[in-house]
């Protein structure tokens, strides 16, 4: 049985009532308001009382922290004093090696921070006592003298009160302390100071050493240089409880990572901590800017849906802050858990009622505005194929569901003469309808038939299905390769990439296209009316050029304008004069290089351009495996660096190879026919190597 949809449509127009009537329904929900009104003044004083908790946590934390950096501070102070009095005082010299062992051993064993005790002299020699881990010792020496190149290293076992010697052995090394920069500034300096290190002679540790020169009787022994590694620190934080998942960090300056909780971290084994909350350390750091560099600050910041107290804290290391990241559940979970029971306790008697306003309103309201909400997300998106009309028992929404209805359907006449494509590109980025542009660097491509003119006289309008064939293979081409098309201009085709969405490979996309178009008119089987294969022409160039609505405020064109466009043009044109099928820049071939096959043809000054401009010939994709057996490139490019030397004789012979292995080269033939005629009467000194094209 047939059913009238006008008559359903008008059934369904009396059914509806009105959307106040549908919105009055959900009056029932003030009773949830009511509910959490009474809770709200509790809250409030909960969550101050956690905050306070909390921040009472943190400065417990950044009290330990900043006695503990103090404390690495001063020891490291303390021990290069130490040592440094000896060497002034001739209580030990130098260069002597026991005493020395002795004396660096017992700092590293007096200091539980320090990793490195390590002296360089003027000679590049070097000496260092060095932890490893908290059993086993090793000192180290380099000499450029008696070893070059070798490195001695004796290990000793730490025993209660006392350390044993275990082995010793010889390895090569690369290491030279006359390149690091604590050496270096040390030589020269006056008094100690404090460096950033990552090379040592066991390889790359993040740590900082205190290092200055050692005088003794005016004359500089060399440099001395107490390190601590930022595994220590790491160790350290690894022993703070910041609540049950919170952690801290040590950050620099810049917000590079100084150290992170592991307490398995040592001289041996690489800080490996949780850094899960580093990043929000970062926004930190940047949101507090200076401020947080200067003195404590504290904000709350939200990542992935969970809420964090983050507090920064300057140390006493010049440049160092410690970052603690606390979970805001972990000191308002509680409080959310009793006021969630209280909510609870308050609502029990309106649940039921809350429930059936919800399904009422999903039902007549909610329902009915997603499905309109979605037709209009498919107008934003232009697609309006997919448009449809929802009848509704609200009025309002039936009227707005026909409007959308209506308003797709006239929009829709119009796709045909503008670019759907171009228009949802535009949507997307918010560009206004209004005149206006910036400059960019883009790639522009001009396709033409070539001997259109002829063709049309002939054909009359019967040339009408072959250029729509034509046109429909070139844009579908050029769309599937991410180009926008500008403008049909008869049987031209314009065409760029780059814009409006942006294509760093905008290049290489265009110089596919231009193949991929040529292939595909090849393949196509159209003929011109003599039965002769249809052959195109393709320009291509890149450079910056002005993108955007122009036109006026009546009419507007999403166009690009520049001198790149225009040499573009005439590179189209160039075809002709040449007998090749696709030309591009030399702008376009430095930005597509190793993804494309080309030969360079000439210099061309271009129709209206005095200067010459490097044109180049699109062979294929470098990728492509029908690209074979393309030395004849290479003799060709030969032969226009001996032209354009005024080499003609060893010109000719390279283009003549050229056409031994490609009989029909128009551009060798262009070029041997040249040479041979310089060569047989010699330019005079103002003749250049560049080609004037006489047309456009």
């Amino acid at each position: 049985m047939n059913v009238d949809p006008g008559r359903q449509l008008r059934a369904i127009a009396r059914m509806t009532v009105s959307i106040r009537l549908a919105v009055s329904a959900l009056v029932l929900t003030a009773i949830l308001l009511t509910a959490a009104l009474s809770s709200l003044l509790w809250w409030r004083t909960a969550e101050a009382a956690s905050r306070q908790l909390a921040s009472t946590i943190n400065e417990q934390i950044v009290a330990a922290v900043r006695k503990e950096v103090s404390a690495i501070v001063d020891e490291a102070r303390a021990a290069h004093t130490a040592i440094r009095t000896l060497f002034l005082q001739n209580v030990l010299d130098t260069r002597e090696a026991d005493k020395r062992e002795f004396v660096f051993l017992s700092q590293l064993q007096s200091q539980a921070t320090i990793s490195w005790v390590a002296f360089g002299w003027p000679d590049g020699s070097f000496f260092a006592a060095h932890k490893l881990g908290d059993r086993r010792l090793e000192m180290m020496e380099i000499s450029l003298t008696d070893h070059p190149g070798e490195r001695r290293v004796d290990e000793y076992d730490v025993v209660p009160g006392d350390i044993e010697f275990a082995s010793r052995r010889f390895e090569p090394t690369g290491f030279r302390v006359a390149d690091q920069a604590w050496f270096k500034a040390g030589l020269g300096a006056d008094d100690p100071q404090w460096f950033r290190v990552m090379d040592h002679a066991t390889g790359e540790r993040p740590s900082i050493a205190f290092a200055g020169p050692i005088d003794v009787y005016q004359e500089r022994q060399g440099v001395l240089a107490v390190i601590i590694e930022y595994t220590r620190l790491a160790r350290f934080l690894s022993q703070l409880e910041v609540g049950r998942t919170g952690t801290a960090f040590i950050v620099d300056r810049s917000g590079e990572l100084v150290a992170a909780p592991d307490r398995e971290a040592d001289e041996l084994h690489p800080a490996r901590g949780d850094t899960a909350l580093l990043p929000l350390a970062r926004a930190a750091l940047e949101k507090a800017g200076e401020a947080g560099r200067k003195e404590a600050w504290r904000s709350r910041i939200t990542s992935a849906g969970a809420a964090y107290e983050v507090a920064l804290t300057p140390l006493p290391f010049p440049g160092w802050s410690l970052a603690t990241v606390i979970p805001e559940a972990e000191f308002l979970g509680p409080v959310e858990t009793t006021l969630h029971r209280l909510i609870l306790g308050l609502a029990v008697g309106a649940v039921l009622a809350a429930l059936a306003s919800a399904m009422l309103a999903r039902s007549v309201i909610a329902a009915p505005l997603s499905r309109v909400v979605g037709e209009l997300r498919h107008v934003e998106a232009f697609a309006l194929e997919q448009v449809r009309r929802h009848p509704s028992r609200l009025k309002e929404i039936a009227s707005l569901s026909g409007a959308i209805a209506e308003m797709a359907s006239g929009l829709s006449a119009f796709r045909k003469f503008i670019p759907a494509d171009l228009v949802r590109g535009l949507l997307r980025q918010g560009v206004e309808a209004k005149p206006g542009g910036s400059v960019q660097e883009l790639s522009v491509m001009f396709i033409d038939i070539a001997g259109f003119t002829g063709l049309s006289e002939r054909l009359g309008d019967r040339v009408v299905p072959l250029l729509s064939r034509y046109l429909d293979l070139t844009s579908e081409i050029i769309v599937a390769n991410g180009g926008t098309i500008d403008k049909f201009i008869g049987d031209a085709v314009m065409a760029f990439w780059g814009a409006p969405q942006p294509q760093c490979d905008h290049a290489a996309r265009c110089c596919r296209a231009a193949l991929a178009c040529r292939l595909a008119i090849e393949r196509s089987g159209l003929v011109d009316d003599l039965g002769q294969p249809l052959q195109i022409r393709i320009g291509i160039n890149s450079g910056r050029m002005l993108v955007g609505n122009i036109g006026s405020e009546l009419r507007l064109n999403y166009t690009v304008i520049g001198d790149a466009v225009n040499v573009a043009s005439r590179l189209e044109g160039a075809n002709k004069s040449y007998g090749t099928q696709i030309l591009i820049g030399q702008a376009t071939e430095r930005l597509a290089r190793g993804t494309v096959v080309t030969r360079e043809v000439d210099s061309i000054a271009v129709y209206g351009r005095e200067e010459g401009l490097s044109v180049h010939e699109l062979i294929g994709m470098a990728n492509e495996k029908a690209v074979g057996g393309i030395g004849w490139i290479a003799d060709y490019e030969r032969g226009l660096a001996a032209y354009r030397v005024r080499d003609f004789v060893g010109a000719l012979a390279d283009f003549e190879a050229v056409l031994k292995q490609r009989r029909h080269d128009q551009p060798a033939e262009l070029m041997r026919d040249r040479c041979r005629r310089l060569a047989a009467a010699a330019p005079d000194v103002s003749w250049r190597p560049v080609a004037a094209l006489a047309s456009k």
